[in-house]
């Protein structure tokens, strides 16, 4: 029976999930706190799935007792003054009101995301320049630091260092900053095998049996999202590999994805015979259009409504679409044209529908009764007003092990998933997830919509996340409500936020539970925020019709319809991102200087790598603008190859792109 997973890091009043993983759903399952700081009065109950709560900092272990074993799990546990807020600090599994307009006349965006895993003092496994035991923090120290591991091998040892960042905004150094490191439960080599000297830790290779996995944390005021890296014994030789446990799939980070709305998007072909025959026939359409990612809606037995989010069978192919051989031969034929496709996987809720439900509803003895959330009305949890749907109960192994078996069914067909309402699924069942399929395929891509975003979400959990804040911004400059130099606060906002420079994101302007661009923020900002999406740092996504200048969000395309001046630019966009990977996430966003007329319109900055360097301009506005840069650059614009040179500047009508001299 499997062990519960990896080492926790948590505050004081933290609550902790603790759940048996691949469940055995007839198994007898008990948890015990063996382990506890002296003044520790924690206590945890007897059901398979418990919330452990720390009491006092330190270290414990919680030991889950199987009928074939016994596992030990870790959780440091930090002073809860230490516990990191504001914007991208949180957890999931967290009952809340944290959406934007959608599938239920959905409103409003403010998130009730409780805080996890956070920060603290006293150090039991701490290298750095102090002793691990912090003083009280000061107001100008708040803020998360963060943290990279990386592991190579010398000699005959593995050494693992840890490169402490400070918070963008905080007064320390990183010389200020400790490391804490503590080492993966589930592996053989015990504490008394490894040596700490200030960031690195130390393990000789002859202790190592299958590997060694390693996660740390960066300790201030606060404490960082945790890192991870494994080394691994190939075989049963002497050598070994290493593996950075949270770093994305690099074919992902390298794609442009595009979602398809999958009741819509090929309602014009009347010759195929199943939808995923027609959303096939378009797939030279999208080759050529250059995306190499499809996003899906859901594609499973539903409710009836058109959206496909309201679930009645995880294992089954929705009538409506085709069967299952239909899917898998549109996914053959996408991979035969290069491209990935991400399944739309809904893990919160099922619809009332659902057999399970129909069962459980107003039957407090039901067979299915625990396998999801009740009010005290008597109707299901749920969010919002979505009155079709009910929260599935993640203490229950019986929803646990149904929903491993979903993954695991459509895992075995899609490149990688899409998360829905990522926010409303526990962490203890996100992190088996994706433990259980990276072990399968280390490049499955998890991708998780999370409004907004939450930073503890790339600790073992997703390798991709949608970048709300940026969706949000680019809203409000192409409204006028915001300058459009805050789509580079926003950018900057995910270290801000407590991200790992390693963390990757996904930019989107639109998606089918949105209005489209062009309606909120007219013709004028357009072709300046799809600029945005393929020259800030990050993975661009497109919404199927989105590159037609299409305006009704889940309406069928309107093919014939299509405006040429958008699709046109599009090609430009792609293109360009392609031809230049400094513009992608290999290149770093830099600020530079600029001048001008129209400073809520326009936003000037950089993007550069070790081979290249570029500017980029943005103008939001109706009229060309002026744009003096405090450097030297190309005139020629890489967009249109033409030359942008004026008497005070550079002209920009939306995009402009120009390499810096050398």
């Amino acid at each position: 029976m499997d062990h519960p997973g990896p080492p926790q890091f948590a505050a004081v009043g933290d609550v902790v999930q603790l759940a048996p993983r691949d469940p055995v759903l007839e198994a007898t399952y008990r948890w015990a706190v063996t382990e506890a700081p002296s003044a520790s009065e924690a206590t945890v109950g007897g059901e398979a799935v418990e919330e452990f709560v720390p009491d006092v900092p330190g270290r414990y272990t919680v030991t889950l007792d199987t009928p074939v074993e016994s596992h030990d799990l870790t959780i440091r546990v930090f002073p809860s003054d230490h516990r990191p807020t504001g914007e991208g600090a949180g957890t999931a599994g967290v009952a809340g009101k944290s959406g934007y307009s959608g599938r239920s006349g959905k409103s409003g965006y403010s998130g009730k995301s409780g805080s996890a895993r956070k920060s603290g003092g006293e150090s039991g496994f701490a290298s750095g320049s102090g002793s691990g035991t912090r003083a009280e923090p000061t107001e100008d120290e708040d803020g998360r630091p963060r943290v990279r591991l990386d592991a190579e091998i010398e000699g005959d040892e593995a050494v693992i260092r840890a490169t402490p960042t400070p918070h963008p905004d905080s007064s320390r150094d990183a010389a200020d900053l400790d490391v804490e490191f503590l080492l993966d439960d589930r592996d053989d080599v015990t504490r008394e095998d490894a040596t700490v000297d200030d960031r690195e830790l130390r393990v000789p290779l002859a202790a190592i049996d299958e590997r060694i996995r390693v996660h740390g944390v960066a300790v201030g005021a606060s404490y960082s999202v945790a890192d991870a890296v494994s080394v691994d014994r190939l075989g049963d030789g002497a050598d070994f590999g290493v593996t950075r446990l949270n770093e994305p799939p690099e074919w992902a980070t390298n794609s442009t994805l595009y979602e398809i709305y999958v009741r819509g998007y090929a309602d014009d072909d009347e010759e195929a015979e199943t939808t995923f025959g027609a959303l096939e026939n378009r797939l030279d359409y999208l080759e050529e259009l250059g995306v190499d990612c499809l996003w899906l809606t859901p594609v499973l037995q539903h409710d009836g409504k058109p959206h496909g989010y309201n679930i009645t069978d995880f294992f089954a192919i929705a009538d409506d679409l085709g069967d299952r051989d239909d899917y898998e031969a549109f996914v053959d034929a996408a991979h035969d044209r290069g491209m990935a496709v991400l399944f739309d996987l809904v893990l919160n809720h099922s619809a009332r529908d659902h057999e399970w439900f129909q069962d459980a509803y107003r039957n407090p003895d039901a067979q299915y009764r625990d396998r999801y959330e009740w009010q005290d009305s008597g109707e299901p949890g749920t969010y919002f007003d979505w009155e079709l749907i009910a929260n599935f109960d993640f203490t229950s192994l019986e929803v646990r092990r149904h929903l491993l078996d979903a993954a695991d069914t459509w895992a075995e067909v899609a490149d990688g998933f899409r998360c829905d309402m990522a926010w409303a699924v526990p962490e203890s069942f996100w992190k088996e997830l994706r433990d259980r399929l990276k072990a399968e395929d280390p490049e499955f891509l998890l991708l998780d919509e999370t409004i907004p975003y939450i930073a503890d979400f790339h600790e073992g959990m997703f390798d991709i996340h949608f970048d709300t804040t940026l969706y949000f911004t680019l809203r409000q400059v192409g409204s006028g409500h915001q300058p459009a130099e805050s789509l580079l606060d926003a950018v900057e906002g995910r270290a801000r936020s407590g991200f790992p420079d390693h963390a990757a994101f996904m930019l989107y302007l639109e998606n089918h539970d949105e209005t489209r661009y062009v309606v909120d923020c007219g013709d004028d900002a357009v072709k300046a925020a799809a600029g945005a999406l393929f020259t800030l740092p990050g993975i661009p996504m497109l919404y199927g019709g989105q590159e037609l200048g299409q305006r009704g969000n889940r309406d069928p395309l309107a093919w014939d319809d299509a405006r040429e001046e958008i699709r046109s630019h599009y090609d430009d966009m792609l293109a360009l991102h392609d031809d230049h990977p400094a513009l992608g996430v290999e290149g770093d966003l830099v600020r530079v200087e600029y001048e001008t007329s129209e400073p809520d319109d326009v936003v000037a900055f950089g993007r550069e790598n070790g081979d290249a360097s570029y500017v980029v301009l943005l103008n939001f506005g109706s009229e060309t603008a002026t744009v003096g840069i405090d450097g030297t650059v190309d005139a020629t614009d890489l967009v249109s190859g033409e030359s942008r040179a004026a008497e005070d500047g550079l002209t920009v009508e939306d995009v402009a792109v120009f390499e810096t001299a050398s």
